[in-house]
């Protein structure tokens, strides 16, 4: 199991947690986090034993955004690392989900600061549970910069354009409760819960039968990009196949039995 000192990996059942671990600094993005941020998406992806994802943060924060004293020349944390990103130039928006989409569901459990960097990152997970202090915001436009990490593309197809305009064009914080009533998340909770709250929704995914919850999962991100006609052959040509598994096997044989399916991807 991977992690390095600004990011810590740890299994919860068949839920890979991920934590943003570099409380001090609201857990802003460093290489070090950046590095195993990517390698917990690859681990999760290889280990079939993996049926979910959980991303939070240590220390009350989700995550503050990038490290703008490394943007202004003054160096970064994790220097050790740095030969990773200079072999692959892409890893950092590999790892904030720009350029990757894990096949398993990632769930995000945020408390605290979700801001810039960390509301990017945030529209690469699927569902996403809020403590009802946490905070979320685009402020690039404040400082004279551009939300690169993917946000003028996603929010737009993932929230009404009006919300999203707003977000982008204003630079103002969120709260927890307006984040919900546009969309940007699905639960708010009592402060200091999210993670458990996601807990709970990935020990329900991982009930369920894995080839069929990627197969799910992969559809609507795939049919998001194609006109109506065409997302729907495109469904018939992913969905169908799952019939045939030995997981739809004992899903069917498990409800005739009255009794929990146990699934075994096959």
């Amino acid at each position: 199991m991977g992690g390095t000192e600004h990011l810590t990996v740890r299994r919860e059942g068949a839920t890979l947690v991920l934590t943003l671990n570099r409380p001090e600094a609201r857990n802003a993005l460093s290489i070090a986090m950046l590095v195993g941020l990517y390698d917990g998406w690859l681990e999760a992806d290889a280990d079939d034993s993996v049926r979910s994802v959980v991303l939070t943060g240590a220390g009350g924060s989700f995550c503050a955004g990038m490290d703008l004293k490394a943007l202004a020349g003054q160096g970064m944390e994790g220097e050790q690392h740095r030969d990773r990103l200079k072999a692959d130039p892409d890893l950092h928006w590999k790892a904030m989900l720009r350029h990757h989409r894990p096949r398993k569901p990632v769930i995000a459990a945020v408390e605290g600061h979700c801001v810039a960097g960390g509301t990017e990152m945030l529209q690469g997970t699927d569902i996403r549970v809020a403590g009802e202090t946490a905070t979320f915001g685009l402020f690039e436009v404040r400082r004279g910069l551009f939300p690169i990490g993917g946000s003028t593309v996603r929010l737009p197809r993932q929230i009404p354009r009006t919300h999203a305009l707003e977000m982008l064009l204003t630079g103002r914080p969120y709260s927890a409760r307006e984040a919900a009533a546009i969309g940007l998340i699905g639960h708010v909770v009592p402060a200091g819960t999210a993670l458990d709250r996601a807990l709970e929704i990935a020990e329900r995914v991982n009930a369920c039968a894995p080839l069929a919850v990627e197969a799910v999962k992969a559809s609507v991100y795939e049919a998001a990009e194609l006109t109506e006609a065409d997302g729907l052959a495109a469904e018939l040509a992913r969905g169908w196949p799952v019939f045939d598994t030995d997981d739809a096997k004992e899903g069917a044989r498990a409800f005739a039995e009255k009794r929990p399916p146990v699934y075994r991807r096959a």
